[in-house]
């Protein structure tokens, strides 16, 4: 299904959580000499021109070393006259006062990527992986939609680690591509998880993905996105993936009522495996300040719960 489009929820609230949690994790490996591998299995085009067309989404390819941002252009979308959803997101984070550490994080590298100030580029997670890793480190990355890749691939054609052997780009599925790859041979990784979730199939798919991963790369680290919306998939998979005999934290950030109409997304969650031991304790500063911050009426809050072995 290629309804699904990146760059129209770039920068919202489900982006700061599942970001500002990317950003901590890679600062977590490289803490360590030894290289690793990041697996991204749905990676969107990138980055996105926050002032384009879609989201306002053009997407585009950025790099914070003294070079203007070039730009892809995607087709006119009458979609695109409603609120820009990075409004309601992240744009609310840069006034805000006194960001907790794990916020200011990804704070400043989003801003790494805009070094005239302000917001206009906004790196997704392949971009904001490259901008973390090391000469020895590498990015593997999927992307199954035909016109997301190929924006992707042109956008990664600008960038000099997108040109180099750090990064393979693949246009197949994620969830099948990673067997593959798991355990990379540095025997250090992440995975990162996180589909559209417009195929119901892909709850049970991600499950599978996990369980079966671990299998191959007990020690790897995983990161699952999810978003609160009203499907009994979502609790299904949150309860399948906690009832795991292995060490986890589980974030959730809930900005509004769930919507009287049953459809849309009020929030979203993240499920790391294999976390660094800090993660909790960041999360247990940041996600107060987050409903604060992010929150649209009085049903906005927010859930951390944590494995017994944690």
């Amino acid at each position: 299904m290629f309804s699904y489009r990146h760059a129209f929820h770039a920068g919202n609230h489900a982006d700061v959580l599942k970001h500002a949690v990317l950003v901590q994790l890679l600062h977590h490996f490289n803490l360590k000499d030894n290289p690793y591998w990041v697996i991204d299995t749905h990676a969107g085009a990138g980055i996105y021109d926050l002032q384009g067309e879609w989201a306002s989404g053009t997407a585009a390819a950025s790099h914070n070393r003294g070079r203007r941002p070039a730009t892809e252009q995607e087709p006119q979308d009458t979609t695109m006259q409603r609120r820009p959803e990075s409004a309601d997101g992240v744009m609310r984070l840069l006034d805000a006062q006194n960001p907790p550490e794990l916020v200011q994080n990804y704070l400043e590298a989003l801003r790494a990527f805009n070094p005239k100030g302000g917001l206009r580029y906004y790196p997704g997670s392949p971009w904001l992986t490259l901008e973390a890793m090391r000469e020895r480190d590498r990015l593997r990355l999927f992307e199954l939609h035909p016109s997301e890749i190929d924006v992707l691939q042109r956008n990664l054609a600008r960038h000099p680690r997108g040109r180099s052997r750090q990064v393979m780009v693949m246009q197949s599925d994620g969830f099948e591509g990673i067997k593959a790859l798991l355990p990379p041979p540095t025997r250090r990784g992440l995975t990162l998880i996180d589909p559209s979730y417009e195929n119901k199939l892909d709850y049970r798919h991600t499950l599978t993905a996990v369980q079966e991963g671990l299998k191959r790369f007990s020690t790897g680290s995983f990161a699952v996105w999810y978003p609160m919306v009203a499907r009994r998939e979502v609790q299904m998979l949150t309860r399948a993936l906690e009832n795991m005999d292995v060490v986890w934290v589980h974030a959730s950030l809930q900005v509004k009522r769930p919507p009287s109409t049953g459809h849309g997304m009020y929030g979203s969650g993240m499920f790391i495996v294999n976390p660094p031991w800090t993660l909790y304790a960041l999360l247990e500063q940041s996600l107060p300040w987050l409903v604060q911050t992010l929150g649209q009426d009085e049903r906005a809050q927010h859930s951390l719960t944590r494995s017994k072995r944690s």
